[in-house]
Formats: structure tokens, sequence, C-alpha cells
């Protein structure tokens, strides 16, 4: 393992020129052709058995081991954000209006340096690494769902994944058995009331008025609806009613995001939701139209398996904490692998120690200590490693 720890070290320049290529040019959910073509040509490269277009933009490549064994599946997600960048980075996007303002450079950046390394230990792995290239992350119905429909976890015993995290201090390492991030969902509403003269508001049905109170409705199902013991959020993020200083709005829109961990949680309010929604529009007079989507379900992790990593963890040069971390409302669609095979994933604390400002993900202004790519690089390569030793000699009997 001090071997592999080294061979690392000796490639982390250049984890850090591939993240910061990916991170000049982003390219947003559904959209990351260029990034999947960089992608593939790396690990072909390497000589891996690759595939391209898996589930729509996603890439999966192969490494086979000279020994027999467990196959193991490694996750990064590579695509950015509908964001300005901020930064003064030299490395700042090149592609307008588009960031990578959430670390999935990083994620794979970390996982191309991992795949060399490995790749140099063909002789001494004892199974098949399967690098997963995922498309599509930040964008429901993302790409993990079709990922999966298209083979990508044929096979797979296991899966390890992890994000990396800007507010979490470097050398930090935060796991969960169980629930770890929230199932996101969405919902649209429309008021249609009637307009007019801002003069003669008796004469209307004020959209804007019937809006205001449903925001104030929907706050009470998480307050008065929702044991204190469970955890949703209910937010309203964009209002929309724009007209003259003089016409009373004829129509507002309002959009926002459910977050739950519990299936009967999420199912409730998005039954109370339309429930209030009808109330309050009725006693006012107006029409609605409401849609709830449902985006990625709970991450849940495997009991063994987050174990396993959070001790081996431990043990890794630049991990100076490994804590069990609360529960946090983000979504992620990695949810869905673990649906289907064991696995964990967990969060590599990227935070530069002397900073002034850190910003969290989705801020203009984001960015990630570089170092962090290692320390990912090193504990997927440990898990990996020591399961397929544990589980070859376990088949060998």
């Amino acid at each position: 393992m001090k071997d592999f720890f080294e061979k690392l070290d000796e490639i982390y320049d250049e984890l850090v020129c591939i993240r910061r290529y990916l991170h000049e040019y982003p390219e947003l959910s559904f959209e990351e052709v260029k990034t999947a073509e960089y992608i593939a040509d790396y690990h072909r490269g390497l000589g891996h058995e690759v595939r391209t277009g898996v589930g729509g933009n996603g890439v999966v490549a192969y490494l086979k081991g000279d020994r027999p064994g467990p196959t193991v599946a490694l996750r990064a997600d590579f695509d950015a954000l509908p964001i300005v960048e901020q930064t003064d980075l030299p490395f700042k996007s090149k592609n307008a209006g588009v960031m990578h303002a959430c670390g999935h450079d990083g994620h794979t950046a970390t996982l191309l340096g991992l795949a060399k390394v490995l790749n140099g230990m063909k002789s001494e792995l004892d199974g098949t690494v399967v690098f997963i290239h995922q498309h599509a992350e930040e964008l429901p119905p993302g790409g993990a769902i079709s990922m999966i429909e298209d083979g990508c976890l044929d096979g797979v015993d296991v899966i390890f994944g992890t994000h990396l995290q800007a507010q979490m201090p470097l050398g930090e390492i935060g796991y969960r058995v169980g629930a770890i991030q929230a199932a996101p969902d969405r919902f649209d509403i429309k008021i249609q009331g009637r307009g007019g003269h801002g003069a003669y508001p008796h004469q209307t049905i004020d959209s804007i008025v019937v809006g205001g109170q449903l925001i104030n409705n929907l706050q009470q199902i998480v307050s008065r609806k929702i044991d204190p013991l469970d955890s949703a959020v209910v937010s309203v993020t964009s209002f929309e009613a724009k007209n003259p200083y003089n016409v009373i709005a004829d129509t507002a829109e309002m959009i926002g995001t459910v977050r739950t961990f519990k299936e009967e949680t999420r199912t409730f309010i998005e039954k109370e939701m339309e429930r209030v929604v009808r109330g309050t529009c009725e006693v006012n007079g107006a029409d609605y139209e409401f849609t709830y989507t449902r985006g990625y379900p709970t991450l849940i992790n495997h009991m063994e398996e987050t174990e396993f990593v959070a001790k081996l963890a431990e043990n890794v040069p630049g991990v100076e904490k490994v804590a069990e971390t609360e529960p946090v409302m983000g979504g992620e669609d990695y949810a869905y692998y673990l649906q289907h095979v064991k696995g964990t994933f967990f969060f590599t604390g990227a935070e530069n120690p002397e900073w002034k400002d850190s910003y969290p993900h989705h801020h203009p202004k984001f960015d990630i200590d570089e170092r962090s790519l290692l320390i990912a690089a090193k504990i997927l390569g440990k898990a990996t490693l020591e399961y397929m030793k544990i589980h070859a000699k376990e088949a060998v009997g």
C-alpha cells in the first residue's frame, strides 16, 4: 500500500492539470460531448476497454487484473452548472455562462489519475475495476439511471464514490451508515387570477396576494404537519408575476424544492401540498396548476461497506479526521447505484485552511483545495485493493 500511495504522489501534478483543463472547458448536463471524448481518450491511452455513449454521454472503462476476483466499480460525475464564474483563477471557465461549481472536475481528475496508477499494478489486481464516468448528475432525471439501464453495473459486486466538500476542512472525511443525502423533488405552481387596473382591486382576483398567502401556508406543512424528529424542507425558490406598476397581476408562477429522507414523508408532503394549493386558491376564487416532480431517491449507504471505508480511511496519508457526518439535504443520483449493488458514498474535505473565505457548492466563486484530489484517490484506491484482496481470498476459500 505504501508503494501505491507513492505512485499516486508522483502523479499529483497530472491530477491538478487534468482538473484545471476540465475546469476551463465545462459542459452542461446532457451536453457533455467533448468532456466525454476527453475521458474516453485518456482510458484508451491506458489500454482499457472503453464504452462510450452509455445511457447518453456516459463513459465506462474496464481494467481487468491478472488474477481473478470481485468486480469493483468507482464512479465520478463530470457535468457542470449554468453559472457565470466570478473567480480570478488562471484556469477559470472559458465557456460563457458555464462553470464547474460543484467539484465534478475534481472528481473526474481523481478517477482518471487513479485509473493510471491501478493500470500500472495490473499484475497485482485480484479482479476487475469498472470506472463509471457519469454525465448529468446536476439535472434530473440525471445520468445514473440511464447508465444503469445501459448496463454499467453488470457484473459489479460493490461500488465506491466520493464527493469533494468545499466547506469541509482538508484532511477530514465524512461518512454515514444509512441515509446520508435527501431525496430532492421539484414543484411548479401557476396561479390564475383575474388581472385588472391597480386602482380597482375589488374588480380583480390578485394572483400576487393569493401567491403570498400560499407561500405562508406551504411553510406550515413542515412546521405543523411533520414530526419535529423527522427532517423535511419545503422551499419556494422563485416567485414571478411581472407587471407594470399600475396593473394587478393576472397570473403568478412559483417553483421550489422539497427535500425528505423518508418515503412516507415524501408522499405525505406531495399530497398535502396539493391540498394546500387547492384550498388557498379556492378560498380566493383563483384557479391553479400544480406539478410535483420527483427527483432522485434518498441516498442510503450500506452498513458493511461504509464501515469498511471509514476504517481504512483512518490510515490514509493526508487524512487527519474520519467522522460520522450528519445527513445533508442535498440530493445525489449516486443513490440509484446503491439501489442495485452494495456500496457507499463519502465526503472528502476540500476546504483550504488558509483561505480567508470559502464558498459553498453552486456559488460563482466556488473552488477546492486540489490536495483533496490526492486524498480522495488514495481512499478510493485503497478501498478497491483491500476489497479485492479480502473477497478474492474468500472466493478461494
